[in-house]
């Protein structure tokens, strides 16, 4: 099944082609900064009943480098039956588009994009026919963004740093300089990298930091995710009301509540069990009447 991260670490690249000139930097390659872009069907089945998709594809138009065809892989662990993939489909782009093709594979931890980097020689009888040298990224290379101004500069290079560093130990101070840098950008620009944040993240705990974030500094922000924390925020307001309202009925009727009793009536997050607690605190001799056969 494709993951959240899977999806995010490339499609950031069909949003924003243009991040590519900025990794190519990174990886000490000179590709300049794209005069045209055309999103390509990633779809790289031949007629055989063998089907093969690439993550991203674009085709790239530069001054200097003329035209090159881009993929972009995201790799979440190693896979030794993958090199052999990545090799279809540098062969398969190159006689389809007559365009030298370039491979990209973003990794969000270090052993995987070391492995995903070792050029792979294809040999037979000593003799390499065909090697793989795909360009990485991962977080043993991007930059760690822990600046507020410095994030400002690239948000889309600052976004795709932050998703491969969301497993180290830094992860909170990048993003939080990436929330800093996101507060005075126009919406059409902020709301979609904050989606690629989250998204990018997926179950690593760094995803919670990025939430806390979001609720704070960029509480006047719109989208599936703020909307999706707003909805937390007022369940979790029901259920502290909820759990007032028992202990206060239970008090004014003069029905004695251990402390034990206090505790679980405070800490429930259950709105229906809630109800039926305040119900029950209506007609209930004791704390465990509360409670009932739960």
């Amino acid at each position: 099944m494709v993951s959240s991260p899977h999806e995010a670490m490339h499609r950031i690249f069909q949003e924003y082609p243009e991040l590519f000139s900025k990794l190519s930097e990174v990886l000490g390659v000179a590709i300049p900064p794209p005069t045209a872009v055309t999103v390509l069907p990633t779809d790289l089945t031949e007629n055989k009943p063998v089907e093969r998709r690439v993550d991203t594809l674009l085709s790239l138009e530069t001054e200097e480098c003329g035209s090159l065809i881009l993929a972009v892989e995201a790799q979440s662990k190693k896979d030794p039956v993958k090199p052999a993939g990545w090799a279809y489909y540098i062969a398969y782009l190159l006689n389809k588009y007559r365009k030298p093709p370039l491979l990209l594979v973003v990794c969000q931890d270090r052993s995987t994009a070391e492995w995903a980097g070792r050029p792979v020689d294809f040999t037979a009888a000593g003799w390499p026919s065909l090697t793989v040298r795909p360009l990485v990224v991962g977080p043993h290379n991007m930059p760690r963004m822990t600046m507020t101004a410095e994030a400002r500069k690239d948000l889309p290079l600052a976004t795709l740093a932050a998703i491969t560093h969301g497993a180290g130990a830094e992860a909170w101070t990048i993003l939080k300089a990436l929330t800093g840098a996101l507060r005075d950008t126009r919406d059409d620009i902020r709301y979609p990298l904050i989606e690629f944040v989250s998204q990018g993240l997926g179950t690593l705990p760094a995803a919670e930091l990025w939430r806390k974030l979001v609720a704070v500094d960029l509480s006047f922000y719109t989208s599936p995710l703020s909307e999706e924390l707003r909805d937390e925020g007022r369940a979790e307001g029901l259920a502290k009301g909820r759990a007032q309202d028992i202990l206060f009925i239970l008090e004014r009727r003069g029905v004695d509540v251990p402390d034990d009793a206090r505790v679980r009536i405070i800490e429930c997050d259950d709105a229906e069990a809630l109800l039926r607690w305040l119900d029950r605190a209506l007609t209930a001799a004791s704390a465990e009447d509360v409670f009932g056969d739960e």
